[in-house]
């Protein structure tokens, strides 16, 4: 099943000129365990989603796909 955060997740970084590598750092994990979130392989955990929402600076029903409204 895609989920649509699994693209917007992608969009974002894309659209911030960022690397797996660079947003893995972030997050303090591999840039494989990263694509693996981002493939919806693995579940992004809670703590990654707000620090990726805060780096992006959107909410996280923007994140999650849920609304259209950063």
């Amino acid at each position: 099943m895609i989920f649509p955060y699994l693209k917007r997740m992608r969009d974002l970084r894309e659209d911030h000129d960022k690397t797996q590598q660079e947003i893995a750092a972030l997050l303090g994990t591999s840039q494989t365990m990263y694509a693996r979130y981002e493939r919806g392989a693995n579940e992004l955990p809670v703590h990654h989603l707000i620090l990726l929402c805060d780096y992006y600076n959107v909410s996280a029903d923007y994140f999650l796909g849920r609304s259209d409204q950063r």
